[in-house]
């Protein structure tokens, strides 16, 4: 399925938020915001621009990209920031922590509560909101706040140190009420910081409106410095409403649920919050059925999603009330081995956040319909295809070996991985093979599974996650070695061989001691081939690299004044033989430990005397 640039950069927005460049594996090598999706994106791609060197290699290399619209700059920046730590992308010049952006701070566990300015959110009992982009706009709304609702500054200990002191200049100026003489009750103050944090969470319309009023008359009265004071109180709220929905204070992982659907089409928007932070969202094209209504859609969404992934966070967060909400947190709840809650947001941050992954699921329900449908057939739909041949309930994880050697020598094994069926090459290993002499693939194959599953038994960090299906490269032997190792471990997983016809192409499947015929023009079958093919390419790339190597640690023991170290270097700055015998004398000689004398020497190794021609043929 090709992704066409052009066609996807006229379905673009004139929107606010973030875009994720990836190349032709899909990984993401650029992430960034921009204030018009449609105007930055596009830019990209305009040949008449002068983008810089570091652009224009990354542009050569995106294959697609993709986008969540926000609601402001503002939370784009902060979406930004989060998904550039999430997936470190090539392109990227990484971004401050977020201690860089200025917090305020209520610290509603005193008595008497204060408003402050934080440069990062700690896990105390204060209540936090931000971050925010501006510094000076955070100060001045809190001096707006102290002003408005009469909030202390000091840092006296009350009531404790209540009637030890006069009181300050704030009193007397009318800007504070003067807890610390017990001028205003607790209950009083309390009413204050509740009207100071409705404010904060959002409530700031009546503000602006009065500072508005204040203004104005302050221009008809000529006082205009005091005038140009409540304008700039009035561009300080406004910031500060921009609350930027992508942060949440509460540092909890909750997963974000929203639905978009027409009379036929639905897609379900998926935004992951972890440690409060947003780092990513999927979406799911879902066929519905004409009298369908929305609710029965997101619950049949919620509990097929949820009986597939191992994640589950403490809350989810979706658009529509449903009808069997407690069954499905009672049996999520059983799953995750804790409390689960579902909600349905009707004020607030929470609210606006499932506003937003509604909003983007409208989007790709516009725009994208017909791409999802075919990536979900060649991805989810084959998945589900292969899972019908073997009847297998559940798969969503798979793995795939291959042993790779040139007449048995330096062996090596490949595991690669494919989640909903898409490969995740964070999981790829590769494994040297150690115990076996000589071609023996079936000796091979058993050292690396018995490696394999025995790390996951322990519950061996990157190995622990064990898969739904394995897929051996060939057919009943290779099956049966699987068999074997698995028995000995006492790990029940279905294994299955991908069969080849004479002409080395798959043909079938070899499952439970029978060959499965399937439909070649299936995506199933196209899937299985995709996942043999990234084995086979996997083994040999690193069979390659080794050899590479070892070619040049051999050759390099040959040469006159090169030592361990002089060696060492070579090998790790030429990563094979032909590119140390491309080298010119100059760039050998740039390496730390070479002198003129040795770089000449190994040159000449390669470019004058009949050794170097031998060996090389070697």
């Amino acid at each position: 399925m090709a992704f066409d640039i052009q066609e996807e950069l006229k379905k673009l927005p004139g929107k606010p938020g973030v875009y994720l460049m990836h190349d032709a594996e899909d990984t993401i090598i650029y992430v960034g915001k921009a204030i018009s999706l449609k105007n930055r994106v596009r830019q990209y791609f305009q040949t008449s621009r002068n983008k810089g060197p570091k652009i224009e290699q990354m542009v050569t290399q995106i294959a697609r990209f993709e986008y969540i619209v926000t609601d402001s700059e503002l939370e784009a920046l902060v979406l930004e920031c989060n998904l550039i730590k999430e997936h470190r992308p090539k392109y990227n010049t990484m971004l401050k922590d977020d201690k860089a952006y200025p917090y305020i701070r209520v610290t509603i566990q005193e008595d008497f509560p204060r408003i402050l300015f934080a440069h990062q959110m700690k896990k105390d009992k204060s209540k936090y909101f931000g971050p925010y982009t501006s510094g000076g706009a955070v100060k001045d709304t809190i001096e707006l706040l102290r002003k408005l609702y009469c909030i202390r500054s000091c840092n006296r200990n009350l009531p404790r140190d209540i009637g030890k002191e006069r009181p300050c200049l704030y009193y007397h100026i009318h800007q504070c009420k003067a807890p610390c003489q017990g001028y205003v009750s607790k209950e009083e103050y309390a009413e204050q910081i509740r009207n100071a944090i409705s404010f904060l969470n959002g409530n700031y319309s009546g503000i602006i409106k009065e500072l508005e009023q204040k203004m104005t008359a302050a221009a008809e009265e000529l006082r205009y410095e005091e005038a140009k004071e409540y304008r700039d109180l009035m561009e300080s709220v406004r910031r500060i409403g921009e609350r930027q929905k992508i942060t949440n204070s509460d540092g909890e992982d909750k997963d974000v649920i929203a639905l978009a659907m027409d009379k036929e089409d639905a897609v379900a928007q998926i935004f992951f919050v972890r440690g409060g932070k947003l780092i990513g969202r999927e979406h799911y094209y879902v066929r519905v059925a004409e009298e369908e209504r929305k609710d029965q859609v997101l619950q049949t969404f919620i509990k097929q999603f949820y009986s597939g992934t191992p994640m589950i966070p403490k809350e989810i967060m979706i658009s529509e009330e449903i009808e069997e909400q407690e069954l499905i947190e009672a049996y999520l709840s059983g799953k995750r081995g804790q409390k689960v809650h579902i909600r349905v947001p009707k004020k607030g941050a929470k609210e606006k956040l499932v506003e937003l992954a509604e909003k983007n699921a409208q989007i790709v329900l516009d725009q994208d319909r017909e791409r999802i449908k075919r990536e979900e057939g060649r991805t989810i739909g084959a998945v589900k295809e292969i899972a019908g041949w073997l009847n297998l309930s559940v798969l969503d994880r798979m793995e795939a070996y291959d042993i790779s050697n040139i007449s048995g020598f330096q062996s090596v094994g490949s595991m690669i991985v494919y989640e909903k069926g898409k490969p995740k090459r964070a999981d790829y290993r590769k494994f040297r093979i150690k115990s076996v002499e000589g071609p023996n693939d079936y000796a091979s194959m058993k050292e690396v599974l018995e490696r394999r599953f025995r790390r996951g038994v322990s519950q061996d960090c990157g190995f622990d996650k064990l898969p739904d299906l394995i897929l051996m490269d060939g057919g009943k032997g290779q099956v049966h070695i699987a068999e074997e190792v698995l028995e000995e471990m006492n790990l029940a997983i279905p294994i299955c061989g991908m069969v080849k016809d004479d002409k080395h192409r798959t043909r079938g499947l070899y499952y439970n001691n029978a060959e499965i015929s399937i439909d070649r023009n299936s995506e199933g079958f196209k899937l299985i081939t995709r996942i043999q093919d990234e084995a086979h390419r996997f083994a040999i790339e690193y069979h390659r690299l080794l050899r590479s190597k070892g070619q040049v640690h051999s050759i390099l023991d040959d040469i006159p004044g090169v030592g361990p170290t002089r060696r060492k270097e070579l090998m790790k700055h030429f990563q094979s033989l032909e590119e140390l015998r491309s080298a010119t004398e100059e760039e050998i000689g740039q390496l730390p430990s070479m002198n003129q004398r040795a770089a000449h020497q190994i040159y000449e190794f390669f470019h004058a005397t009949p050794q170097g021609e031998i060996k090389n043929e070697t």
